[in-house]
């Protein structure tokens, strides 16, 4: 094995530190400057994404707030418009209930005037027709038509006994 040979230990030294140097030339300065370039610029992107992000953040967090406050605005204008109506509605259910009670009772006492007329008409014909039929029955009865003016008297003199 080439590997034990002490001889040849001082050559193999001498082109490994060649071929390291030579690698470490190359590398130093042709790979690793593109490598430290691509961090670096691929820093600069995450930073700027980071700040652009938090910019956005900020921006949605305030526009967030607007919409909740325009929200809350809204809600409160349509609570004022719901009180509002329901006191008009209210104000005009009353009023037209006034209105209907009013009418109601216009129409009741119209009603009661016209009860009472009937009624004070139903006695008159009431009158009338006990007095027709007490002739009626006297001639009947007696063969004889009393007077007009006699069965009148006594037609009211038995309404005032009962009244």
């Amino acid at each position: 094995m080439p590997q034990l040979v002490f001889t040849d230990y001082g050559p193999q030294i001498v082109w490994l530190v060649i071929t390291f140097v030579v690698l470490f030339l190359l590398l130093s300065k042709l790979v690793l400057p593109s490598i430290a370039r691509t961090l670096g610029e691929r820093d600069q992107q995450l930073q700027g994404d980071i700040a652009r992000a938090e910019k956005l953040k900020a921006e949605a967090e305030s526009t967030l707030a607007a919409y909740r406050q325009a929200i809350g605005e809204a809600r409160a204008a349509a609570q004022a418009e719901i009180k509002q109506a329901s006191e008009t509605m209210a104000a005009e259910a009353s009023r037209r209930e006034g209105e209907l009670a009013a009418f109601f009772a216009e129409k009741s006492k119209a009603v009661e005037t016209g009860i009472v007329e009937a009624k004070t008409r139903a006695i008159a014909d009431l009158k009338n027709v006990a007095g027709e039929a007490a002739r009626e029955l006297v001639t009947r009865l007696v063969g004889v038509a009393p007077a007009a003016r006699d069965v009148t008297e006594a037609v009211e003199a038995v309404g005032r006994e009962r009244a």
